[in-house]
């Protein structure tokens, strides 16, 4: 049986409730329609959704079809989701788990604001797509303008499969289905499955709902052009959502792999009490649950929307945030038992943000419109039996830089030590807080360098202007120093909130640090005659607005503007075009604020007196720790990064010298590296055989670079730009003495090691990912610099890709290049000037390499030489 989970989404009112009902009653599942203006919608059971009319939660129901046209059974579970703009977090958290979705269009309407909001979600959530243009029976409804407009707006994948597809219209949309149409005159059932999977077709729809036109085309489209993603070998979920059904929490999963039986404990530890499968507003319990289904669990406490169970990972941060913040204010109640209510709202929808100002002994809430902040009030009365009034939403400001700093955090009370060097540069828009690394492990071992960058990771960091959190930034790990006996975890987290912190005051001392405010894209249709009153009232609000658009009697202008200034607009056009005028807006991101001084004159904050965010440091000096402050740092600090000559120095300034700098620092760190642990007698044998038949091998020994470096050296073996031809001064060495190399085929491995075989059946990637985590941790604990090697050599026209993770470097060989004749290349480089160890159990390579003059390690023997470090890294840890 194939089991799919399909998501409807909408902007509002263009009928998806509708549609879902409809559905459900061609399925079989509904005896009898509902609609939502009789207030009895299947899917709507919630009493406000029922009131006003539209979907706030995303609500779910299962439907099977029988087997036909060749297909086996399949069974559907719907997730219906809330279609207006203020509800979208909640959509979005959906979008997670959704094998396809069907995006809803008004047929008389069209593409409309939030329609391109949840397009844009799709496609990060790479979700394949199925359209339906809804209410198609309604006067003006086109379909074939419809459809220009859909290819206009979402591209050449959008194909007519009301009736059969136009075979050459699929065959614009990838080139498989290009040779296919060229060859047989249609493509292969096969392929166009792949095509849509792989969002290159868009499968459109046309009906209407209400009249049950065009539903069964689409049931049988959702049946016959999907198939089912594969599972995790192991057990997998995603939690989505989390609510409340008389007084019992819900955690709601999707299992992505392996089987979840009731009282099953779950990977976070906690056990399943029952299994819940919901279908409207009742449900049945299930004795267990298979991939593909979505099921509400009872028992758990402390899942959270986003979070991934067992093989599944953790969902990123979402697109989509709230912008407006408002006071929570409740006469009748104490700000406490407020503060707790909505922390359990919190629980539910994380995008509350439910913030306690401990200084004003005032509880916030952020939120995204008006609608929402109505809906939660409602909420607050008839679960928690509190009246709460909210003040006047203020704008959630946030921060970023403007030119790169280094900031500085020392951490030295007696018996305690850390000091972390961070490289602060501006991001792009949109881009949030971005981490990386790139400190020698000589500098700060690996084990430090992780936890630093957890403790960037496990906050938002506020910024100095008025204390908003900071954005569109990258934070790079550039330099540390902790002490053999003295350091613990807890000391790095002080050295690194105050580095962030004393490099954000460098910065504005500099007037480096600037204030972004939210900004909306909007669109608004009106009356020709009253275009001019629009125009300039876009220009007050100090937004911008591209060419109008003239539609018959209508006009309809779209641009960006300030969210501080558009709040109430839409109330002036419902006065001024009487009642003829849309407004249509959707989040932006975030700009350059337009009243900066204004608002910074408003917040008057002191980053002086913000004691929980210090930037000062602390050093030791005769057994006492004492405080030195954020400016004066830089010149007590104990190590030197290098960061400061190349930021501050003169603009233009010839950099040889700054070059020479960290040249010799290179050279300081490979004549520190740990020895070399590899051992010739694992090689005798198959040595022995080589030198009788080709005679002695004579290792290439020549002097190391003295401007070498473990990634310079990289670069050469990947065929990159070279490295500097050695300093004159270098003296050579009958041996040479930089860095280990470790050359790995990945995918010999993978096959050869039982665990990761078994993680490969079922997901590649997964097995991938996992053997890069495992050599991160060996060459880290083995100072060795290791060089993963993955065949890509069967992808058409693809060419070499090298990536960067944490401390590996992973290559993708390009077409007709395999591994095997990467690492023979790369071992010809690498092991004339470098002691270079080579992991496959390929003969005709372990030959090659010796050839080379490098050791080889078979991939069995190699997993026990992996076992016995991560050994002796728990005993340390443990130690």
């Amino acid at each position: 049986m194939k089991r799919l989970v399909i998501g409807l989404l909408a902007h509002v009112d263009s009928g998806k409730t509708t549609l879902a009902e409809g559905l459900l009653y061609r399925a079989g599942v509904l005896r009898k329609l509902g609609r939502v203006d009789h207030k009895d919608a299947f899917l709507d059971t919630d009493a406000q959704e029922r009131a006003r009319g539209i979907t706030i939660f995303s609500k779910q129901a299962v439907l099977t079809l029988p087997a036909q046209d060749g297909t086996e059974e399949t069974t559907l579970t719907l997730l219906d989701t809330p279609g207006h703009v203020d509800f979208s977090a909640e959509a979005e958290r959906a979008l997670q788990v959704l094998d396809y979705a069907v995006l809803v269009i008004s047929g008389t309407d069209g593409v409309q604001a939030h329609t391109e909001t949840l397009w844009k979600l799709l496609a990060r959530y790479r979700v394949p797509t199925f359209i339906f243009v809804n209410k198609m029976d309604l006067p003006g409804a086109d379909a074939a303008v419809r459809l220009r407009e859909l290819r206009g707006r979402f591209g050449d994948g959008c194909v007519n499969f009301t009736a059969a597809p136009d075979p050459e219209a699929l065959a614009l949309c990838s080139e498989p289905l290009m040779e296919e149409v060229l060859a047989n005159g249609t493509p292969g059932r096969e392929t166009l499955l792949m095509a849509i999977a792989r969002r290159q077709v868009f499968p459109c729809f046309f009906g209407a709902a209400l009249r049950l036109d065009g539903l069964d085309a689409l049931l049988h489209g959702l049946q016959t052009l999907t198939r089912m993603p594969p599972a995790w070998g192991e057990f997998g979920a995603r939690v989505f959502k989390v609510s409340e059904d008389a007084g019992t929490r819900l955690s709601w999963l999707k299992v992505t792999g392996g089987v979840l039986h009731v009282k099953d404990t779950l990977p976070n530890g906690e056990k399943a009490d029952t299994l819940r499968l919901y279908s409207g507003g009742k449900f049945r319990l299930v004795s267990e649950c298979l991939p593909g289904t979505v099921v509400a669990v009872t028992g758990p406490a402390n899942t959270r929307p986003g979070q991934g169970l067992g093989a599944e990972a953790d969902a990123g941060a979402p697109l989509l945030e709230p912008v407006l913040n408002y006071r929570v204010d409740c006469p009748d109640a104490d700000p406490h038992t407020v503060l707790k209510a909505l922390q359990t709202l919190e629980d539910e929808d994380p995008q509350l943000h439910v913030a306690w100002r401990a200084d004003l002994a005032e509880v916030h809430v952020q939120l995204m419109g008006e609608v929402q902040l109505e809906i939660l009030q409602n909420i607050l009365q008839e679960r928690f039996k509190l009246a709460v009034t909210f003040s006047e939403g203020g704008i959630l400001y946030k921060e970023t830089l403007t030119a790169a700093v280094e900031g500085i955090g020392h951490y030295e009370p007696l018996r305690h030590y850390a000091e972390v060097h961070l490289l602060l540069e501006p991001g792009p828009r949109g881009s949030g807080v971005q981490l990386a690394a790139d400190c020698p492990p000589d500098s700060l071992a690996e084990n430090w360098q992780r936890l630093v960058l957890t403790h960037l990771a496990e906050r938002t960091h506020p910024g100095v202007l008025i204390g908003a959190p900071l954005t569109d930034v990258k934070i790079t790990l550039a330099a540390g120093r902790a002490h053999q006996k003295h350091t613990e975890g807890g000391d790095f987290r002080q050295a690194t909130y105050r580095a962030v912190r004393q490099g954000l005051r460098m910065a504005e001392a500099k007037s480096a640090v600037q204030l972004l405010e939210p900004w909306y894209e909007f669109t608004l249709t009106l009356p020709a005659d009253c275009l001019g009153r629009a125009m300039a009232d876009v220009q007050r609000m100090c937004g911008s607005f591209e060419p109008p658009v003239t539609l018959g009697d209508a006009v309809t202008l779209t641009g960006r503007l300030p969210v501080a200034t558009a709040r109430g607009y839409a109330r002036e056009i419902a006065a001024y075009t009487h009642g003829l005028g849309r407004w249509a807006v959707l989040p932006a991101g975030y700009d350059a604020c337009h009243n900066a001084e204004e608002v910074l004159a408003d917040f008057s904050y002191d980053p002086d007196a913000d004691v929980e965010n210090p930037a000062d440091s602390v050093f030791c000096s005769h057994g006492a720790g004492y405080l030195v402050r954020w400016d004066e740092v830089p010149s007590k600090a104990h190590v030197d990064s290098g960061l400061s000559r190349r930021l501050n120095g003169p603009a233009g300034a010839d950099t040889d010298a700054e070059e020479a700098d960290e040249e010799a620092q290179v050279n300081n760190a490979r004549r520190r590296a740990a020895a070399y642990r590899g051992t010739l007698e694992q090689d005798k044998e198959l040595l022995a055989i080589f030198e009788r038949t080709y005679g002695k091998i004579k290792r290439r020994g020549q002097p190391a670079e003295a401007n070498g470096g473990d990634e310079k050296a990289a670069r050469s073996a990947m065929h990159t730009r070279p490295a500097p031809a050695a300093s004159s001064s270098a003296l050579a060495k009958p041996q040479p003495t930089g860095p280990d190399y470790l050359l790995v085929d990945g995918y010999n491995v993978i096959f050869a090691w039982d665990e990761l075989r078994k993680m490969a059946d079922a997901n590649l990637d997964a097995a991938r990912r996992r053997l890069m985590d495992i050599l991160c941790n060996y060459a880290g604990y083995k100072r060795c610099v290791p060089i993963l090697v993955f065949d890509a050599y069967k992808v058409r026209g693809g060419t070499r890709e090298v990536e960067r993770h944490h401390n590996l470097y992973v290559v993708y060989t390009k077409e007709a290049e395999t591994a095997d004749m990467y690492i023979e290349r790369a071992t010809h480089e690498l092991a004339k000037d470098h002691r270079t160890r080579v992991v496959s159990s390929d003969g005709a390579e372990q030959i090659i390499v010796l050839g080379n003059g490098a050791l080889r390690v078979s991939a069995r023997a190699f997993a026990e030489e992996v076992a016995a470090v991560e050994k002796e890294i728990r005993e340390f840890l443990q130690g």
